[in-house]
């Protein structure tokens, strides 16, 4: 053991130990900086989950609607009713859970069927009228491109009017 230290420096020697184990605020800053960015590089590479199972759900529910619709026109000889947004057409309830049918979409707005209007003989599809979200064209694209041919203008989903999406039984 050494006797030419002076015991007066060990409170001093810990002190200056210490305050250069610890992290000063730029550094902490810093850290949570660069968490903040490789947090937001994630989030962009694995997309929105909640939005990807909102389409998903959309996409089936217009598939079932749509072979509902084509079974019902097979059974009865004639097209589902021109119904009123939101509203089960007469007699689809057979085919159908009427509940599926009367509360909004998973994406937005409501179900819809259409007959001799907007240039389609039979159609069922999506009606955004202000209930819950509304989806853009861009949006509606990308359904479009996972069921039919990617374009809104041609195939079996089609922009029918403005906020209207739908799939087409007869043209």
């Amino acid at each position: 053991m050494r006797t030419d230290i002076d015991s007066s420096d060990t409170p001093v020697r810990h002190a200056c130990t210490r305050a250069r184990a610890a992290f000063t605020l730029v550094e902490i800053l810093i850290v949570v900086v660069i968490l903040g960015i490789l947090a937001a590089m994630v989030i962009l590479l694995v997309g929105n989950p909640r939005r990807d199972t909102e389409q998903a759900s959309f996409e089936t529910d217009l598939k079932s609607f749509g072979q509902a619709a084509t079974l019902y026109y097979a059974k009865t000889g004639e097209f589902l009713e021109d119904g009123s947004s939101g509203q089960l057409p007469a007699g689809f309830a057979d085919y159908i859970d009427e509940n599926a049918w009367v509360l909004p979409t998973p994406i937005g707005g409501v179900w819809d069927s259409e007959y001799n209007d907007n240039g389609v003989t039979s159609a069922v599809g999506v009606h955004f009228n202000g209930t819950g979200a509304t989806q853009n064209d861009t949006y509606m694209t990308q359904i479009d491109t996972q069921i039919d041919n990617g374009d809104l203008a041609t195939g079996a989903f089609r922009k029918l009017a403005d906020g209207r999406f739908y799939y087409i039984i007869k043209d």
